[in-house]
C-alpha cells in the first residue's frame, strides 16, 4: 500500500510549535520587502555552513523518505523529488552508498543537486552547501536539467522521466524565457517554489553580485533573478512561484526537513513555517509614481580611505531604498539614509549623489552634489585586519578578524580565500563570502564548527563554517580579500607554510593589515592557545564617545544605565581588565534599565553597550 504524503496547512498556532519560542521575533506587523529584510536578518544570523563533502552524510537525516514507501521508523532510502512516484512504487531508489559523480540513464545513481544552479553564485561558499536547497536526485536527472530553471515546460518536449516530471520548452506565462525549463511534479511545485524564495530571503545583499540576466538575449537567458535584493526574480517567475507555493501546500516532509535542517545548519526556511508570507512579501502592486529625492545629503565624515554621507529621507511612503553614486557611478545601495563609503584613495577628489528608489524600483532624482576630499593621512586602518590565528589539534581553528576603519564595514564584498593543495599557487576555486556588517572597533570571530577552544565556544562565533577556507594545517597559504584585492595574509604564497600547531595574536602595534606576512608582526604562542578571544585588547576598549551614564559606580548589586534610546542598545558584554568576555546580553535594556553584576567577584570591569566601552567597580 503506498502511504501518501498528505499536506498539512499551518495555522498560526501550528506555526508557533515549528519554530523556537522568539526566533521569528520583530516580524509581527510587518509586509512587504520590510518583512524580506527582516526574515533575512533572522534566518542569516549563526549559521553553521558545513562543507560540500559532509552533506552525503547529513541526507541520512533530512531526505530520508519516511513518507511514501517505507517504514517511518526503519529506512535508508532517499526521497529523491526528481524520481519518487506518489501513488506507485518507485522505478528505482537509493541509499547515500549510491552517490555517484555522472550516469548515462536514470537509476545508476544520485548526486547532489542545486535548487538555484551552482553557477548563480560562482560555486561559492556559504551558498555551495546550503541544506536548504542542495537536494539528493538522481544523477542522470541532474545533469539533463543541467542550469536550466524549473518553469511550466511547454508543447515541446525533450525528455520526460519515470515520475513524469520533464525539460521541455518555457511555457511560463508572460515570461520573455523560451528556453528549456524543468517541470517536477504537482506533488514538490511547492517545495521547489519555498526553497527558491528561501534562496531569495537567504542571500538578500548579496543577489546583486551574482550571475543574473547578463545574456545579450533574454529569451534564452537561464537565471530567472532580476539583480534587485528585494524581489530578486522576474515579474513572471515571482508570479509563478506564489502559484506553486499555493497549489501544493505545506507537507509534513517538509516540517520535518526544515527541523532536521535547523538542528544542523541552526537556520529555517520561513516560508515552511509561515507560507503566507510568501504572498506578504510579493503580492505588492507598485505604482507608477517617482519617488520624492531625498535632500540635504552631506559628509558627516570624512578621513583618507572613506567618508560617511547622510540624506533626509524621501518624503514617499513606497521608499524601499537609496541608491549611491559615486562620481556618477553606481557604488552602494542601503535601506537606511546614511551609509560609508570606503575603499577610497587619500588626497583625492570625489563627488557624491544619492537617489530614492521604491517598491516598483522607480528611481527619484539626484540629490544635491556632495563634493568630497579625502584627508592625505589619518589615524585609521585602511582596511580589516586579521588579528588572531588558531591552528590547534583536530578541528581547532579559528580566525579573528578587527575593525579599526573608523566606520561601519559592509562584509559582503569580503571573502576568505586558501591555497590547496599545500605548497601551490592554486586558490581552491569557492572562496568562502563573509556578509553582514562590523561596526568600528567591533572584532568578530570565525571558527570550525567541530572547534572545541577553552576560552570561546561556537555560538558566540559570527562565522562558523566548515568549507576548505576553514580546514587549514598550518601548511596552506589563507588570505582576507576584498573582491579581487588581499587585504591581509597568513602564510606566504605558493609555498608549504610551517605554521601548524600554532596560536598567532598579532602584536598591538600593528595597525594595518598587509599582503605580505611578516611574523615578525605576531606573538606566538603554543598549540589550542585560547586568550581574549573576540575582544579587542585592554588598551583598546576606552573610548572617549561617552554616549550614555552608568551608575552607581562602584555597585553591588545591578548597574543602570541612563541617556538617550538605550532601548535600542543591541548588546551588553561585561569584561575583565584582560578583555575576557565575562557575560553577554542581547537587547538587555528593551524592558529594564539595569544588569544584574551580584554575581562577579570584587574588582574592576568593562561593561561594553554596542562598541562604547565604561568601566566599573564591583564591590
Amino acid at each position: 500500500m503506498k502511504k501518501l504524503l498528505l499536506p498539512i496547512i499551518l495555522f498560526s498556532s501550528y506555526i508557533s510549535a515549528q519554530a523556537p519560542a522568539g526566533y521569528y521575533d520583530g516580524t509581527a506587523g510587518l509586509t512587504g520587502y520590510a518583512l524580506k529584510s527582516k526574515l533575512h536578518d533572522i534566518i542569516s544570523a549563526k549559521n553553521i555552513i558545513w562543507n560540500y563533502g559532509d552533506l552525503t552524510n547529513y541526507y541520512n537525516q533530512t531526505d530520508l523518505d519516511k513518507y511514501y514507501d517505507h517504514d517511518a521508523s526503519n529506512t535508508t532510502i532517499l526521497l529523491d523529488m526528481y524520481s519518487e512516484i506518489p501513488t506507485g512504487p518507485d522505478a528505482y531508489e537509493y541509499t547515500t552508498a549510491n552517490i555517484i559523480g555522472s550516469a548515462s540513464a536514470e537509476g545508476q545513481g544520485w548526486n547532489r543537486e542545486h535548487m538555484m544552479p551552482q553557477s548563480t553564485f560562482y560555486s561559492n561558499y556559504p551558498m555551495y552547501s546550503d541544506l536548504f536547497y542542495v537536494v539528493p536526485t538522481d544523477a542522470r536527472i541532474n545533469q539533463l536539467r543541467s542550469n536550466y530553471p524549473y518553469g511550466i515546460a511547454g508543447t515541446t518536449t525533450f525528455y520526460t522521466f519515470t515520475n513524469t516530471s520533464r525539460i521541455g520548452n518555457s511555457a511560463i506565462p508572460n515570461s520573455v524565457y523560451t528556453g528549456r525549463v524543468y517541470e517536477p511534479i504537482n506533488e514538490f511545485k511547492g517545495d521547489v517554489a519555498r526553497s527558491l524564495l528561501y534562496f531569495a530571503v537567504r542571500y538578500e545583499g548579496k543577489l546583486g553580485t551574482f550571475n543574473f540576466n547578463n545574456n545579450a538575449n533574454p529569451a534564452s537567458d537561464t537565471n530567472p533573478l532580476d539583480g534587485t535584493e528585494e524581489k530578486a526574480f522576474d515579474n513572471a517567475y515571482i508570479a509563478m512561484l506564489l502559484q506553486w507555493n499555493a497549489q501544493d501546500p505545506v507537507s509534513q516532509k517538509e516540517i520535518d526537513r526544515n527541523n532536521s535542517v535547523y538542528t544542523l545548519q541552526k537556520n529555517r526556511n520561513p516560508f515552511i513555517d509561515n507560507p503566507a508570507w510568501v504572498s506578504a512579501i510579493w503580492s505588492q502592486t507598485p505604482d507608477a509614481v517617482v519617488p520624492q529625492t531625498p535632500l540635504n545629503l552631506t559628509a558627516t565624515q570624512t578621513s583618507a580611505y572613506f567618508t560617511t554621507l547622510s540624506w533626509s529621507p524621501s518624503t514617499s511612503t513606497d521608499v524601499i531604498g537609496y541608491k549611491i553614486y559615486q562620481n556618477g557611478t553606481l557604488v552602494a545601495s542601503t535601506k537606511n539614509t546614511s551609509i560609508s563609503i570606503d575603499h577610497l584613495t587619500a588626497s583625492t577628489a570625489y563627488s557624491f549623489t544619492v537617489k530614492a528608489y521604491d517598491n516598483g524600483y522607480l528611481l527619484s532624482s539626484d540629490s544635491n552634489i556632495v563634493p568630497v576630499m579625502t584627508l592625505a593621512s589619518d589615524i585609521y586602518s585602511k582596511d580589516l585586519l586579521i588579528t588572531k590565528y588558531l591552528e590547534g589539534t583536530s578541528n581547532n581553528k579559528g580566525l579573528e578578524i578587527t575593525n579599526k576603519t573608523g566606520h561601519t564595514v559592509n562584509l559582503s564584498d569580503y571573502r576568505l580565500s586558501i591555497q590547496l593543495p599545500s605548497g601551490s599557487n592554486f586558490y581552491y576555486p569557492a572562496p568562502y563570502e563573509l556578509e553582514g556588517t562590523v561596526q568600528n572597533n567591533e572584532t568578530f570571530v570565525i571558527l570550525h564548527p567541530d572547534a572545541n577552544f577553552s576560552c570561546y565556544v561556537i555560538n558566540q562565533a559570527k562565522f562558523v563554517t566548515a568549507a576548505p577556507q576553514m580546514t587549514f594545517s598550518g601548511t596552506q597559504y589563507l588570505e582576507l580579500r576584498y573582491k579581487t584585492t588581499t587585504v591581509d595574509a597568513i602564510g606566504t604564497s605558493g609555498q608549504s607554510n610551517s605554521l601548524g600547531n600554532i596560536s598567532l595574536y598579532r602584536k598591538t602595534n600593528i595597525t594595518q593589515p598587509t599582503n605580505s606576512f611578516n611574523l615578525s608582526e605576531w606573538d606566538s604562542y603554543a598549540s589550542n592557545y585560547c586568550d581574549n578571544l573576540g575582544t579587542l585588547f585592554t588598551s583598546e576598549l576606552l573610548t572617549e564617545n561617552k554616549k550614555f551614564r552608568i551608575y552607581p559606580n562602584p555597585t553591588q548589586e545591578n548597574i543602570f544605565v541612563s541617556g538617550n534610546e538605550t532601548e535600542k542598545i543591541k548588546t551588553a558584554q561585561i569584561l575583565d581588565l584582560s578583555g575576557k568576555l565575562i557575560y553577554t546580553e542581547k537587547t538587555p535594556f528593551k524592558n529594564k534599565k539595569n544588569i544584574s553584576v551580584q554575581n562577579l567577584s570584587t574588582g574592576s570591569y568593562f561593561l561594553n553597550l554596542d562598541g562604547k566601552i565604561y568601566q566599573f567597580i564591583k564591590k
